[in-house]
This record gives C-alpha cells, structure tokens and sequence, in this order.
C-alpha cells in the first residue's frame, strides 16, 4: 500500500464524495482548498463545515483563480460528477499537476483489504451481494463508494473488509490502486458523453486489475470478450464466472463453485433472470476470495430480494405483469432485462448518452410493442420501424395507459428506458417511483370497473 503523504489539495467539487474526501485528505495532514462552480445551499453547509484549519472554500473561482489554485496545489481531485469538459483539466495538465481521484486517495489510507467492483451493469447488486456474503460468514463488511457511502468515509471505520462499487470516472484518476479482490462484470456502450470513445471507456475500467499482482484476485466474466482480453494482462490469479464456461457457473440447475461445489439451486432464488444469475455467480466468486464462507455465500444468495427499480415488479393484473427497470440507463442493460421474459411491451427512452439505441432491435422477437418517451424517442422508434408496433407517448401517464392497451394476458409491461432520466426526472429512482405511482393508480381504476 502506498503511504499517504501531506500535500496540498485542490478538491473539485463539494459533493457527498467531495467533502468526504476533502475532510480526509485535511485530517492526514494535507492541505485542503475545496471549489465548486454553483454552491447551493447544501454546498454552502458543507463549506461552512470544512472551512477552518487545514482547508478553505473558494466559490465559483473565474480562470485566473482557477490557475492559480492548480498552481498552489500538488494534486487536484476531482468529484465522480465533475465533467471531463471541466477547466481544472485543462489547466492541470499544462501545468503538470496529477489529477488523481477520491478511490485513488482513499485507499492509500485504508487500513483492511478492499473488495473492488465496476462493470457497465450490476455494480450496484453485485458490491451489495458480496458485503451481504461476507456479512453472512462472520466479517466485518462495509458497502461502500457509488453504493452510497464514499470509501474515503469508509475507510476511516472499523471492520474487516470494505467492499467498493467503483466506477469508470474513478478508475480513470487512478496510479496505484490495488484492491485485494477486483470484480469486473461487463462491459458496453455507456457514458460515452464523457469518454471520448468505447475503447477509452475500457481502458478506464481496466484500471481496476492494473497494479494487481502476487496473491491478489481478478474476477472476470468468462461471457464478455473485452473483459477476458484485459484479464489476460491481470498479473495477479484470474477466477471467471459465468453462466457459459467459466469457474464459477451454473450445472444441472445449481450455482456451482469451481470444484463443482452447489452453492444455491437456481429454483431457491428470488429472481433468476440471466443477469441476476451473472451476478449472483460474480458476487460468490468475489466473496469467497475475500474469505467469506461456502455457507455464508449460500445464505445470503437465499434471502437476497434485489433493489428497487432493477427490474422489480411493481404491479400484477389480467395476466399482465408490470415491472420497474428504471436503473436501465444504457441499452445494455435493457437487453438485459428483455431477455428474462418471453413477451415485453417495453417502455424505453429518456435523454440519450451518446450510445447506440438502435442496438435494440435485436430483441424485437420478443417484443410485442414498444411505447417511446423523452427526447430518445425518435431513436427508440427509429430501432423498431417496421419490426414491431411503436407508440410515442408525451407523459409517463400517457406511456403506462398506451402499454396497458398494447399488453395481452402473458406479456410483462417493462419500463426499462435504456436512456438517462434527466430530460423529465431528476433520477432514475424518482422515474421509477412516477411510473409505478401512475401503473398502482392504473390497476386500481381498473378493478373498480370490474366492480362496478
């Protein structure tokens, strides 16, 4: 592990991870100088709060100040949210200043081992799983980074291992970082409004087996080709899973080990789409590498429910069933989700991240209809011209009754955008919440006409 030394440190950005990382960075010695470029009131509250000595709080600074922060600083760390079009970067580098990012810091001060997991999809489950595991078999396990608490919090509480969801932006600001365990779920076209490309975007994700080596494990999917190409340079032991040929996989309707140990029947899950098999096989592999138990492993993949808003059902009716995927804000994973159900009327777009909707298409054989909303909706109706029927709805209310006339007894109503929910909501969540609010209101109505 590298040892932390004091610096001077300009933090981009007062968000969650911001302040956790600036209060970390000010507590080990450093000093701190903290900007952001439209402090609302919570960032002003935090301002406050950090504001003292060993760190200062500079709003809105204009290019000059922005120059002469960099200047005074040995490193600039910037926040997840902070765009790759930001000034700091620029500058930066014509200054010659590393940019090194909140995972990068935090570890140098982490004092147990840590489990790290990125992916395209199902970072989210699989950390959750796997501290659940770990949980399970007697350790002290703490869930942390994009899950919700920032690592540089996490790091600085007691337990035996910290398990990190960690995300392309943060690997990207990274030169050392070597997690004990590091789970690599897949990779597809995603945020490439903030990468320059896909092959940018990998080489980001790869980030997290770089600086592996000696008893360190890389868990990589057996299914995904980038994947396994980078896995080939790991220079640490390399375990894959997967639900084809792979070490940890699925035999004779069992999640099995590599030594061909059960470790849950498929039948005993509460969901076993082949994404919720892909992770449930990831998080094992994770897991037992960091030293959790074949029993404990067991235990938690029997009591897992799954999250909210992947893939949950929301609302059940006249042989049509209605599920919330909001979550689903790439394509990728919205085949994902088409692909654990015979016939969909999907509910797909939102605001496009620069990716390829029309890849789609490729599930339209199981796909009855398709409603279309948000500012994608010419791409979502662009994929399916001539394959299947497409509707284009002004509102969520509009979507919901649109697929409700389309839906036929057997069929599952999936709203699983494939896009970003920034063009009517301010979160993937709050579009969940909104379609499963409108689809409870809808089935209600309906069974008061029955009544009647």
């Amino acid at each position: 592990m590298v040892s932390p030394v004091a610096e001077r440190a300009l933090v981009v950005g007062l968000g969650t991870s911001g302040l956790a990382v600036a209060r970390l960075l000010r507590d080990g010695g450093s000093q701190v100088v903290a900007i952001d470029d439209d402090p609302g009131a919570t960032v002003l509250g935090r301002a406050a709060e950090l504001d003292g000595e060993g760190a200062q709080f500079v709003a809105r600074p204009d290019g000059a100040a922005l120059e002469r922060l960099v200047t005074a600083s040995d490193v600039v760390v910037p926040s997840p949210g902070v765009p790759v079009r930001h000034p700091v970067f620029a500058v930066a580098s014509a200054l010659g200043v590393p940019v090194r990012g909140e995972v990068e810091l935090a570890w140098r001060r982490a004092r147990v081992p840590l489990v790290a997991v990125t992916g395209t999809n199902g970072k989210t489950t699989v950390t959750a799983l796997i501290t659940d595991m770990l949980v399970a078999s007697g350790l002290g396990a703490i869930a942390a980074g994009n899950i919700g608490l920032p690592l540089s919090e996490a790091v600085g509480r007691k337990a035996d291992v910290i398990v990190a969801e960690v995300s392309s932006f943060q690997l990207q600001f990274t030169d050392s970082f070597r997690p004990a365990v590091a789970v690599w779920l897949n990779l597809a076209e995603d945020h490439l409004d903030w990468h320059p490309d896909l092959a940018a975007y990998a080489r980001a994700k790869a980030g997290i087996w770089a600086h592996q080596e000696g008893s360190d494990v890389a868990v990589a999917n057996a299914d995904d080709l980038t994947v396994m190409r980078a896995a080939a340079d790991a220079r640490g032991g390399v375990v894959t899973f997967g639900l084809g040929r792979a070490d940890f996989s699925v035999a004779d309707g069992q999640l099995r080990t590599p030594d061909g140990e059960a470790l849950a029947a498929v039948a005993d899950l509460a969901r076993a789409l082949p994404h919720d098999l892909a992770n449930a096989l990831a998080a094992s592999a994770g897991a037992l590498a960091a030293g959790a138990t074949v029993d404990g492993v067991r235990r938690a993949l029997l009591g897992w429910q799954g999250f909210p808003h992947r893939v949950a059902l929301v609302g059940d009716a006249g042989g049509v069933r209605w599920y919330d995927d909001s979550k689903a804000t790439n394509p990728h994973a919205t085949l994902a989700a088409i692909t654990g159900f015979p016939s969909v009327v999907l509910i797909a777009g939102g605001r496009n991240k620069g990716l390829d909707l029309s890849v789609l298409r490729s599930a339209a054989e199981r796909i009855r209809a398709v409603v279309a909303i948000g500012e994608a909706a010419p791409e979502i109706a662009a994929a399916f011209g001539g394959l299947r029927p497409v509707s284009v709805a002004a509102s969520m209310d509009e979507a919901v009754r649109t697929a409700s006339a389309e839906a036929r007894p057997g069929d599952s109503v999936l709203l699983s955008p494939g896009c970003a929910s920034f063009d009517w909501y301010g979160s993937y969540a709050e579009r969940g919440d909104h379609f499963a609010e409108i689809v409870g209101r809808l089935l209600e109505e309906t069974a008061d006409a029955g009544r009647d």
